[in-house]
């Protein structure tokens, strides 16, 4: 195993999915085509693809982005449109997490976590 790789997030407007997570990550995908899109995120992916009905949301599985301060980046996805899912939330020690509803019901996570070390 070479540990997690990439998230996916089923949206039904690719073209609006895009435009809102484009400026939440703050960073323009790398791959653009109607059946995927792909953004670069400090060496994870982030895809997006189109769903083709109206598919059942679930949080039984959460991905979480690891973020420096995640009371400013928890408010900022509120104010660009994300629905509150849980708010920052002491986990033990000094890790902190967080999770969002995107505009499509799709459950974002964030944590700060200083004691991981991403491996290259």
């Amino acid at each position: 195993m070479l540990g997690l790789r990439t998230t996916i997030y089923k949206v039904p407007d690719l073209a609006e999915a895009k435009n809102w997570y484009a400026k939440v990550f703050q960073v323009q995908p790398y791959f653009d085509e109607p059946f995927y899109v792909g953004f670069s995120i400090k060496g994870y992916e982030l895809g997006l693809i189109p769903d083709e009905g109206d598919a059942a949301k679930a949080d039984n599985v959460l991905a979480y982005w690891g973020v420096e301060d995640i009371e400013s980046e928890f408010n900022r996805l509120i104010g660009l449109g994300a629905g509150i899912h849980e708010k920052p939330t002491n986990v033990g020690g000094d890790i902190v997490t967080a999770t969002v509803y995107d505009p499509w019901k799709n459950v974002i996570g964030l944590i700060y976590n200083p004691e991981f070390k991403a491996e290259p």
